[in-house]
């Protein structure tokens, strides 16, 4: 089941009128993204999209929230206090307390009306999973593996008998990662089980320590359970994900190789959460370089060299067209 609920029913001017206001405003440094989850258990989930909807539209609060049965998982963006507001809002539920909160400042380009969030636009996604494996029964809330803090995180991985694995997608985990992580190449994280049960025997090799990690910590928590379900006992996993290491980290102390897939408009992200050096290609919604834009299988908003042989003619013919009237609207 999926539910989507937007929370732009006002007036397209009244939006505009903010969008101008927060544009013209001289503190940009008071703009910011949140990302937060928390597995939990709420059977009435359901109940909660209207209000949520309710306070990010009266506070000009943007981005995506996910509620289901097993808890919850939003990126948001607006200003501090706005935010700050919603997050309370959401936390009252004594069952969403303690949300894994994951900050970064924004720039107006980032959060304008053309940006990755749109003020006064929210999307709220009823689900089945807030991340979704496709393993039923799993209880991350009840069930998980053990949160590692950034600043214990690098012991951990060097230990060499501890198995380290990246839970990310292959376009993810191919513009940066840990450094002898192993990479599941996997297209979605619904294909993490099948590379598990091929991968990670639970005879004779079998990993004496797992950790796992990803881009905010929401899916390698998740994975955590998954393991410890298939009988794996020591599984750790990264508290607030890649993105608090970076932020807590020095680079001289730091065992990241590359830059972070992030999921707006920034692209990637490295140390200290300063945006990266990565565009993104919006045929595929995939990260490229400069070196992938000077190929002559690029052309903006219709194919990459990473998507380039996978669409058809007409695919991209679609593409183009619908680049062109981007192109007018733009003008």
């Amino acid at each position: 089941m999926t539910v989507l609920v937007n929370a732009s029913t006002k007036d397209p001017s009244e939006d505009d009128e903010v969008t101008n206001k927060l544009a013209s405003t001289k503190n940009l440094d008071d703009l910011t993204v949140v990302s937060f989850y928390k597995f939990a258990d709420i059977p009435d989930y359901t109940t909660k999209r209207q209000s949520l909807v309710d306070v990010c539209g009266r506070l000009h609060v943007s981005g995506g929230i996910i509620l289901a049965a097993e808890g919850i998982n939003g990126s948001i963006s607006g200003t501090k206090k706005a935010v700050a507001e919603v997050l309370e809002s959401i936390q009252a539920d004594a069952r969403l307390a303690n949300l894994r909160i994951t900050r970064a400042p924004a720039s107006y380009d980032e959060v304008g009306s053309d940006g990755a969030f749109r003020w006064n636009h929210v999307r709220v996604r009823l689900k089945k999973e807030v991340v979704p494996l496709g393993v039923p029964g799993l209880n991350p809330a009840n069930k998980a593996g053990q949160y590692v803090k950034p600043s214990d995180w690098n012991e951990l991985i060097s230990d060499p008998e501890t198995v380290v694995i990246d839970v990310r997608n292959s376009y993810e985990t191919r513009i940066g990662s840990f450094k002898g992580a192993l990479d599941p190449k996997t297209a979605s994280f619904r294909e993490f089980p099948d590379w598990v049960d091929k991968n990670l025997s639970l005879k004779g090799d079998r990993p004496c320590r797992i950790a796992t990690f990803c881009t905010g910590g929401i899916r390698c928590e998740k994975a955590t359970a998954f393991l410890l379900d298939r009988g794996f006992d020591e599984v750790y996993h990264l508290e607030g994900g890649i993105l608090r290491y970076l932020e807590e980290t020095q680079p001289a102390e730091s065992l990241w190789q590359g830059e972070c897939f992030v999921f707006d408009r920034r692209v990637s992200v490295e140390h200290s959460l300063v945006p990266g050096t990565y565009d993104l290609c919006y045929a595929c919604k995939k990260p490229v370089n400069k070196q992938d834009m000077e190929s002559t299988e690029w052309e903006a908003g219709v194919s990459c060299p990473h998507c380039f042989h996978h669409k058809s003619q007409r695919e991209k013919d679609r593409a183009r067209a619908r680049q062109r009237q981007f192109d007018i609207l733009s003008y």
